[in-house]
């Protein structure tokens, strides 16, 4: 694992005139297939072909014209091997693009912009195995940023995004095709963007991968220029926005990012080798601390082993949810309520001696999470739903042991019955599983 990137890495091909970062570098086939060798051979993983730009006061291609800039460009990586995705918000293009082998449909506007999307990937999702990235956006993005209003930018992009995913999998996208990008920059401050990266465990939350694409952002220059000049100089042909690319992106993978859409792949790559290097140092010294307990409970005279699992807990109970999981076919149609206990295991002391929230897990965040998952998808089992909620409680940071139990007060039992319900314990891993 150590020297390898755990995450896809999407590597940024804009063949088009006008993009905000390279727009005019790549506009040649030539061109185009060069840069798209040089990332694929520094460690993209996928290759990312546009050709529109999204940037503000970007002139609006016609899909013949995108296509004509695109495709041949899909084709000759696919041939090569290269995985591919086309960066769209037009369904024509999307489909031509799968047609000649592109393993992804990127559409920035999450089926927003193009009504047709959802069924094209849908169909792309069925016949060959596409995957759909949905963004989140609010139109081309607006410089004066007059629709970046939010209360709660990671609530309500979480809520938008589930919402947008829903309606894909409805139109027959299968769920483990369908990944989602928080948009960072399409009409959200740098504040907002710092927010929705801090939430990524709740964005996750939502049951599906995550993409970031933070490359060469606003957000970044506007961090950066809180440093001297000099600490921005950057190597001929690069851009100072890279080095801080590279460090969020790792950054992200280790908070559980699916992957990173960038422009500099090299710089990346190095990143996420030595973020994995690190996390497989940590795994080892893990392992090496139960070896150690392990044996210290086995001798006789030892001392008892130091508890892994924090005794510290939040508690979530009577959180009500109504879905329509069960056997019976009247229980899915006409649903029912179900009943949520939630305990979580994680060290406060942190978040006691500083007041942070961001130190503790924000019950609020947890209840959202939890009832987006009891309500998706149908299943018979209340078991099911319960290991479902698990997995969701302990993808919040910090969580280490998730206790759930789910209640069915309305079972269809013949016999008189005040409640009925399972209950799990469920550890983060590496705590091992009970």
């Amino acid at each position: 694992m150590s020297g390898a990137p755990r995450a896809e890495v999407m590597g940024v091909l804009n063949v088009t005139p006008d993009s905000f970062s390279d727009g005019g570098s790549y506009v040649t086939l030539d061109a185009a297939l060069a840069q798209a060798r040089a990332l694929a051979a520094q460690g993209a993983t996928i290759i990312d072909v546009g050709g529109e730009s999204t940037r503000p006061g970007a002139t609006p291609v016609e899909p013949a014209e995108e296509q004509r800039r695109v495709l041949p460009v899909i084709e000759r990586l696919v041939a090569d091997g290269i995985a591919v995705s086309v960066d769209t918000i037009h369904a024509d293009t999307a489909a031509a693009a799968v047609a000649v082998g592109a393993s992804f449909i990127n559409d920035v506007s999450g089926g927003l912009h193009d009504p047709g999307m959802h069924a094209v990937a849908a169909i792309a999702s069925r016949e060959h195995g596409t995957r759909y990235i949905i963004g989140h956006w609010r139109g081309i993005p607006d410089p004066a940023h007059e629709r970046s209003g939010y209360r709660d930018v990671l609530a309500e992009v979480r809520a938008a995004l589930q919402e947008l995913a829903g309606a894909a999998v409805t139109a027959g996208v299968a769920r483990e095709h369908v990944v989602l990008d928080p948009g960072l920059g399409f009409d959200k401050t740098g504040a907002d963007g710092w927010r929705l990266l801090a939430g990524l465990d709740t964005l996750r939350g939502s049951g599906f991968p995550v993409l970031v694409g933070a490359s060469r952002k606003r957000m970044l220059t506007e961090v950066l220029a809180g440093i001297p000049a000099a600490a921005r100089a950057t190597a001929p042909g690069g851009d100072e926005r890279d080095l801080a690319t590279a460090v969020v992106s790792a950054l992200a993978v280790r908070a559980g990012a699916w992957g990173v859409r960038v422009h500099d792949v090299a710089g990346t790559a190095q990143a996420l080798a030595v973020a994995a290097a690190w996390e497989t140092a940590e795994q080892k010294a893990a392992e090496r601390e139960t070896v150690e307990q392990e044996s210290a409970m086995a001798a006789p005279a030892a001392a008892p082993p130091v508890a892994r699992i924090p005794q510290d807990r939040i508690t979530l109970t009577g959180l009500e949810v109504f879905a329509h999981h069960g056997v019976f076919d009247f229980e899915r149609e006409a649903g029912q309520k179900f009943v949520i206990d939630a305990e979580v295991a994680v060290d406060l002391r942190a978040a006691a001696a500083g007041d942070e929230l961001a130190a503790t897990v924000h019950y609020g965040e947890l209840a959202e999470a939890i009832v987006a998952a009891v309500e998706r998808d149908p299943v018979d089992l209340i078991e099911t739903i319960a290991e479902r909620v698990a997995a969701v409680a302990l993808g919040f940071a910090g969580v280490r042991e998730a206790r759930i139990t789910v209640h069915k007060p309305d079972a269809p039992i013949d016999a008189s019955f005040a409640d009925v319900s399972v209950s799990v314990v469920r550890r983060a891993a590496g705590e091992g599983e009970r």
